[in-house]
């Protein structure tokens, strides 16, 4: 599965980077090409002679470099790269990364790649379970880079807990299923609708709701990854996308998100309509300021918006695929299962704000998915990458 790949491996300075050594041998041995891109700090684990013997090219190690082959040679080496792997990560290079700081090669590699990235934290379980590590890890998924989670067990500094880095076996076993997604939805296009709509009521003020787009997000990156052509249509939100295989549509309100996705939904195979979109918008927004009057009440008049999921239901052909998004707080079955049937959906994935880690504003979710051979299937909490794979997964049962 990795013949001929190109693999970009980082070591940061961390006592597991003596595995990353064991982890060029794995890549190698599958077909794979390794080069290396190391920390000064991680010099002082493994040796440069040991990894330019095993990986069969020089190691990069400084930006500046008399004898580098180009003078920008963190623009070529990623160029040369298909991923990127950063095993050991520590804490110092999650921050940087997180933080687009680019002081050391591996940094400034890391900013000049934009193709799949995987990190593999390593570090004393106090270190990861700080709130700035934490928050460094969460912008870092919400932007697409995959974390590869550490384990828990006996840490070099004597303590016990999770921090150590994942066996170099199991690393190469997450790269050879991402290889081998790639290639199960060629052919496809896929639009998915992410993020939370606005509804102008006057030139400054809006209704919308607390959708950050991860979700969305992560299933247009899932989906791009297995290669579908996949059109992201995207109401407000603070996150990006760079991957090759994805294009954004930029939109404001609901009217707009109906107008692109019944634009796009005649060329599509798939469709996920996982964004918040709003029911109801102001009958006759203002195009300047409403003055405020502590005197007045304000009493806006709001009508329905048009439901995007059941419109494009009516029109859907029998070889597309149509899945769509609940959020309930009471009656959650009943109220999922009646818009699966109504909505003319192949399966609807309920989510609970009554579910502590699920919903709005975080990075974890906890689903359950009804289809429309009356299957249930229950998911335990998973990150928002995680549950994206799920649905992907029920996706390709679908189409196989």
């Amino acid at each position: 599965m990795l013949k001929g790949k190109h693999i970009l491996l980082g070591i940061s300075g961390g006592i597991a980077a003596y595995k990353s050594v064991l982890l060029i041998r794995l890549l190698k041995k599958q077909g794979a090409l390794v080069k290396v891109i190391v920390t000064k700090n991680a010099l002082n684990f493994v040796t440069p002679l040991t990894l330019e013997t095993l990986s069969g090219y020089k190691i990069y190690d400084e930006v500046f470099h008399n004898n580098e082959e180009y003078t920008t040679e963190h623009i070529s080496i990623t160029d040369w790269g298909e991923i990127f792997i950063v095993a050991p990560a520590t804490a110092n290079i999650i921050g940087k990364f997180a933080n687009g700081i680019a002081d050391d090669a591996l940094s400034t590699s890391l900013l000049a790649f934009n193709k799949a990235v995987f990190l593999a934290p390593s570090m004393n379980y106090k270190m990861y379970n700080h709130f700035s590590v934490k928050k460094n890890i969460e912008n870092l998924i919400k932007q697409g880079i995959k974390i590869i989670e550490p384990t828990e067990g006996e840490l070099a500094c004597g303590y016990e807990g999770k921090g150590r880095m994942e066996e170099p076996e199991k690393i190469c076993d997450v790269i050879n299923n991402y290889y081998k997604k790639k290639i199960t939805l060629k052919g496809k296009t896929a639009i998915v609708s992410a993020g939370g709509t606005r509804e102008a009521i006057d030139a400054v003020r809006f209704i919308g709701n607390h959708s950050t787009g991860l979700m969305g997000f992560s299933i247009a990156n899932e989906l791009a990854d297995r290669g579908a052509k996949v059109i992201l249509i995207s109401a407000s939100t603070n996150l990006t996308i760079t991957h090759q295989n994805i294009k954004q549509i930029n939109v404001v309100s609901a009217n707009e998100m109906h107008q692109a996705c019944k634009r796009e939904f005649p060329k599509a195979d798939i469709t996920v309509m996982a964004a918040a979109v709003s029911d109801y918008t102001p009958d006759k927004p203002q195009k300047n300021k409403i003055k405020k009057n502590i005197s007045d009440k304000l009493n806006i008049i709001l009508r329905p918006t048009i439901d995007i999921l059941e419109d494009l239901g009516k029109i859907k052909k029998k070889n597309q695929i149509l899945v769509g998004f609940a959020l309930e707080t009471d009656h959650e079955k009943e109220n999922a299962i009646r818009k699966l049937q109504i909505k003319n959906l192949d399966f609807i994935v309920l989510n609970s704000l009554k579910d502590n880690g699920a919903g709005f504003g975080t990075s974890t979710n906890k689903i359950s998915i009804f289809d429309n051979k009356k299957q249930i299937i229950h998911y335990k909490i998973k990150s928002k990458q995680e549950v994206a794979i799920d649905i992907v997964d029920k996706i390709e049962q679908i189409i196989k």
